[in-house]
C-alpha cells in the first residue's frame, strides 16, 4: 500500500531525511515518532508529494513518486491528509468545505457532493455544524471536519501530520477517538503523532526518527516494552513519564 526506499531530502546544505524506507500494509496502523526536528512531519508530506524530495522512491498503492517530479493528481486525491492546523478554507462554510474538492478533482455533483459530506459529518458529530465557518468552531471541531474532508475523497490511505498537537488537552480525545474508529475500520494510516497511549492502543507498528533517519521500526508492544535505541528509550522515558 505505502512504501517507500532510500528517503533523502535536504534544506539547502542541511539533510533532513537520510535514507528513509519503510512499508505499510493494506489496513495498518503505523505512528512516527522522535523529538522535534527528527524530520517527521518532512517525512509524511514527502509521502504525499506535498514536499519535494532529492532522492528515493515513494509508491502508494501502486503509483510512483520520483524526485524532482511532480506528483500525479491521482495521488493527491487517493491519499487523504490531516495537518496540525487544520488547513480548511476559512471564507467556505464547513459543508463547502467537504464539497469542494469531490466536485472539483472527482467530478462530483454538488447534490451527490453533499450527500457524502452530510454523511461525513454525521460520522464525526459535527453535522449539526455543517452551516458555520470554520472560525465559529473550536479546534478539536475543526480537526473533526478536516478529517472528515480528508475521507470525503475516499482516500485509499490517512496520513496524519500532528493532528493532535494544536489543540487544547480536552479536545484531543474528541480527535483521537475519530482516528481509533477509522483504525477499527481497516484504513491505513500513518500518523505523526506525541500522543503515546494513542500509538499504545491503536498502532500495530512504531516507527522511531532522530536525526532525519529512521532509527526503529518496531512492532507496538515491542517499541514500548524494550526499544532497542538508547535514544528511544530516553524519548519514551520523557514522554510517558512527563
Amino acid at each position: 500500500m505505502i512504501s517507500f526506499s532510500n528517503l533523502c531530502k535536504w534544506f539547502g546544505p542541511t539533510p533532513v531525511l537520510q535514507g528513509c524506507g519503510a512499508r505499510v500494509a493494506v489496513g495498518e496502523v503505523v505512528v512516527v515518532c522522535g523529538p522535534s526536528g527528527s524530520g517527521k512531519s518532512t517525512l509524511i508530506k514527502c509521502l504525499n508529494g506535498l514536499e519535494p524530495f532529492q532522492q528515493g522512491e515513494v509508491v502508494i498503492n501502486g503509483i510512483t513518486l520520483q524526485p524532482g517530479v511532480l506528483p500525479p493528481a491521482r495521488l493527491r486525491s487517493k491519499v487523504g491528509m490531516v495537518f496540525q492546523h487544520f488547513e480548511l478554507f476559512p471564507h467556505l462554510k464547513v459543508l463547502d468545505n467537504l464539497c469542494l474538492a469531490q466536485q472539483k478533482v472527482l467530478g462530483r455533483s454538488r447534490e451527490e457532493a453533499e450527500q457524502k459530506a452530510l454523511a461525513l459529518l454525521q460520522r464525526v458529530e459535527m453535522v449539526g455544524h455543517a452551516h458555520k465557518h470554520p472560525s465559529q468552531l473550536s479546534g478539536g471541531q475543526q480537526q473533526r471536519v478536516a478529517i472528515a474532508r480528508a475521507l470525503a475523497m475516499d482516500p485509499v490511505c490517512m496520513l496524519f501530520d500532528e493532528p493532535t498537537s494544536a489543540l487544547d488537552p480536552e479536545m484531543i480525545q474528541e480527535v483521537l477517538s475519530v482516528m481509533t474508529e477509522l483504525a477499527q475500520e481497516g484504513m491505513t494510516m500513518m500518523c505523526v503523532t506525541h500522543e503515546m497511549g494513542f500509538a499504545r492502543r491503536v498502532a500495530q507498528r512504531v516507527l522511531f526518527m532522530d536525526q532525519g533517519r529512521i532509527v526503529e521500526d518496531a512492532p507496538t508492544q515491542q517499541f514500548f516494552a524494550q526499544p532497542a535505541s538508547p535514544r528511544a528509550a530516553l524519548f519514551l522515558e520523557r514522554v510517558l513519564h512527563h
